[in-house]
């Protein structure tokens, strides 16, 4: 799980190199690192921890040249350190690669390198690769790629850098993304669009063990057979702009006030919306036909972290109103346990970035089962978006910050969607009512807007709070799926310990961690549940906690029980959830600001999490 990028052409490489690796720090990193040809050898240059480590280094060591690969490393196999940072080079240094994945049959192939007189130097499992390289080399590296390829099993983007063929770039992959790009100075490769999107809005994605050359004057294409292929330019509407900070001190408060702007573009293309006019589902846009959604007997939603949480309040809302029954399976689970495919099952995968390892793999079990896989993902042109039999995507736009905000409120747009569009195809609501709903979806932005605005009671509140090293957050129902989100988003960026939990099962243990000051989050935005709800948070407040509690507009019987009370906008109790997680979003964000993290890139996470 890093982040790579390369460049062939006329201008100088390390400063190409070191801006595509900043536009990648957000996929998480604790080292990194380039190569560059200087015409007569290979210089590397590389640092233990921020990039700001390398560039101080490259100042007294640069590295010269027009052909280069750089390497943000998310550590795996082998500590974080100088020596296990990328690039790694064969041991006369005549060719370097870097390498995002795992090699797992890396300690059989390195065993037998050893036996061949290999020495290496690194903890790595990439080494091997560049030693496999260097064993078969003999002046073509196109065709030495191609007898290595079949030896390596697991995840891998690779690039490649051979001191005797100064003219050429090599790159390829498998289960780890990977793309390219040519402009009228060079060619580029990267991991992910935004560390080449500076130069060219027109990329071409690479498929499973596809080969390319970059050149200074353009790149050749090589399918898994070595046969020459051509690719479909895909152009990148959004613009380089839209993944900068735009003025907010982190990309996670930007995003989080993005969401009304998500929501909307991601409804709007889903919908006939006419002023004047009730609001309808656009049947072209929905992934199945009439006769497919009412042949369906089950549904399994498969994601991961966020993307999972997102899942459990569709499967709540798919129940509920299109009564079909769901399983929600968490990716890097779902293969272990052999499960059963039942005939009429539709698959449900989630990803914002369309390249989650774990999903990927569950994915394509599915489809070997037989199963039909439709996908929702942020990503045009991703692994998960080109494999999956339909798919359905939420215009989030770029999600830089590691803790996710605005894909994950899109996902559940998204799901909802769905959802309306199973009960009028199956007869659970009429258009009338789907319509209602719509309209009541259209209002979502504006009322997000309404949370934002009073965002300054959260920061106040997450001053008096950033202290406490523990928290709870309790619901019933889809607020329990709810707290779980908000949980995660507490942890993953302030490392306070955060635990959700179903409000009615603290008395079958948890209660017991209860005592004088322990921060309770109360999620309580349904009506069905909230005097059972009430009870529960009487159940922790006479033990000494102090509860904060997230309550419907108008809903005043909550009062005098807690601490601090914050109020939803009007909205039905099914739409809750659209709403409710903002204020949890912005709670996590101050209270880490608080404490001082390092809110964009929290340590040991990567934003796409590309190996299992």
């Amino acid at each position: 799980m890093c982040g790579i990028v390369g460049y062939i052409g006329s201008r100088p490489a390390t400063p190409i190199l070191l801006s595509g690796l900043a536009r990648l720090e957000y996929r998480g990193y604790d080292s990194a690192g380039i190569a560059v040809y200087d015409g007569e050898k290979i210089e590397i240059c590389k640092a233990k921890g921020r990039l700001q480590n390398l560039r101080e280094r490259l100042e007294g060591h640069p590295c010269e040249g027009t052909m280069g690969i750089g390497h943000t490393r998310w550590a795996t196999h082998g500590e974080p350190s100088d020596i296990n940072s990328h690039p790694h080079t064969d041991m006369k240094g005549e060719i370097a690669i870097i390498h995002n994945g795992i090699i797992e049959n890396y300690l059989q192939l390195k065993e037998w390198l050893l036996e061949q007189g290999c020495r290496f130097v690194s903890e790595t499992d990439t080494e091997v690769i560049v030693h496999l390289l260097n064993h078969y080399y003999e002046g073509d590296i196109l065709k030495t790629i191609y007898k290595v390829l079949p030896l390596l099993r697991g995840s891998f983007a690779l690039g490649i850098l051979c001191k005797n063929e100064p003219d050429a770039l090599y790159c390829t992959r498998k289960d780890s993304p990977l793309v390219v790009g040519a402009t009228d100075h060079g060619s580029f490769m990267a991991s992910d669009i935004p560390a080449i999107l500076e130069y060219s809005r027109d990329v071409y994605l690479m498929d499973d063990l596809d080969v390319a050359v970059l050149r200074r004057d353009g790149i050749q294409f090589y399918n898994a057979f070595a046969d020459p292929i051509e690719k479909e330019v895909m152009h990148i509407d959004w613009t380089i702009k839209t993944a900068e900070k735009g003025g907010y001190e982190h990309f996670m408060l930007k995003e989080i006030h993005e969401q009304p702007t998500a929501l909307r573009d991601t409804l709007l293309p889903l919908i006939n919306h006419q002023e004047g006019e009730a609001p309808s589902l656009r049947e072209d846009m929905m992934p199945l036909g009439a006769d497919e959604v009412r042949k369906i007997e089950h549904i399994s939603i498969l994601a991961c972290g966020t993307a999972s949480h997102a899942g459990l309040i569709g499967k709540a809302m798919i129940e509920k109103y299109a009564r079909i029954p769901v399983d929600v399976d968490i990716g890097s689970e779902y293969r272990y346990r052999d499960p059963i495919v039942q005939p009429n099952t539709l698959f449900i995968v989630i990803s914002q970035s369309g390249e989650t390892a774990d999903t990927i793999a569950a994915l394509r079990d599915a489809q070997q089962k037989g199963a039909t896989v439709l996908a929702i993902t942020n990503v045009v042109g991703s692994t998960i978006s080109r494999e999956a039999d339909k798919v359905i995507y939420t215009w989030a736009g770029p999600e830089i910050a590691v803790a996710s905000t605005k894909a994950y409120i899109s996902q559940l747009m998204v799901l909802y969607v769905l959802m309306l569009d199973f009960c009028l195809k199956r007869g659970k609501m009429d258009a009338a009512q789907v319509s209602g709903i719509l309209g009541e979806l259209l209002e979502l932005p504006q009322k997000a807007q309404l949370i934002l605005d009073q965002k300054d009671a959260v920061q106040k509140f997450a001053h008096q709070f950033f202290d406490r090293e523990h928290a709870f957050y309790l619901g019933r129902g889809v607020d329990y799926s709810l707290a779980m989100e908000a949980s995660l988003k507490l942890k993953e960026i302030s490392y306070v310990h955060s635990e959700a939990y179903a409000a009615g099962e603290l008395k079958h243990g948890t209660i017991a961690l209860i005592e004088e000051g322990t921060l309770v989050v109360a999620l309580a935005t349904q009506d069905a549940l909230f005097e059972k709800m009430l009870s529960n948070i009487t159940e922790v407040k006479v033990r000494g906690a102090k509860v904060l509690a997230l309550v419907n507009d108008g809903n005043h019987q909550i009062d005098n029980e807690v601490d601090y009370v914050w109020y939803l906008p009007p909205v039905s109790n099914m739409l809750a959830p659209m709403l409710a997680i903002i204020p949890m979003q912005l709670l996590a964000y101050y209270i880490s600001l608080e404490k001082g993290c390092d809110i964009d890139k929290p340590r040991n996470l990567a934003k796409s999490v590309t190996v299992e």
